[in-house]
């Protein structure tokens, strides 16, 4: 499947669909294709995209397509980061957040066991959580100013 018709397809499903959990998925997918519909590649890599939108069987029929069509946009947003270098808005921050709250816990065990251990633990995951919300955000923004975010 082309870009052009995989973006109509998504546009179809999102119609036919009421339930906002599907619909947010599939504005995730069309938001991505008409991202790379704007970006310049070369015939390889439109192939290497096209022949990997093929690969996720998106227009088969699926008996709870919210679970398929999440697992697929995974699987097609992975693809692009380790083929183009390519991520989403906020790829970053959500990483730095899950690091920062688990060495922040960790911390707050290990260090602040002078305090109680209810507090010591609070306080090392909101220092955690905002140590790596800074530095996801930083690398965030890096990765949109050299055109590597969607």
């Amino acid at each position: 499947m082309t870009l052009q018709e995989v973006y109509t397809f998504f546009e179809s499903l999102k119609i036919e669909t009421t339930k906002k959990s599907e619909i947010r998925v599939y504005e995730k997918f069309l938001h991505i294709l008409s991202e790379l519909k704007n970006r310049d590649f070369s015939k390889d890599e439109i192939q290497s995209i096209e022949a990997e939108l093929d690969r996720l069987k998106l227009a088969s029929n699926h008996e709870n397509r919210k679970k398929y069509f999440g697992k697929a946009l995974s699987k097609f947003e992975k693809f692009l980061k380790d083929t183009f270098s390519l991520i989403t808005k906020g790829y970053y921050t959500i990483i730095g957040i899950v690091l920062g709250s688990s060495f922040g816990i960790l911390f707050g065990i290990v260090i602040l066991t002078g305090l109680e251990r209810s507090l010591g633990i609070a306080l090392g995951l909101s220092i955690g959580m905002l140590i790596g919300l800074i530095i996801g955000r930083n690398m965030d923004s890096q990765a949109e100013t050299a055109g590597k975010m969607l």
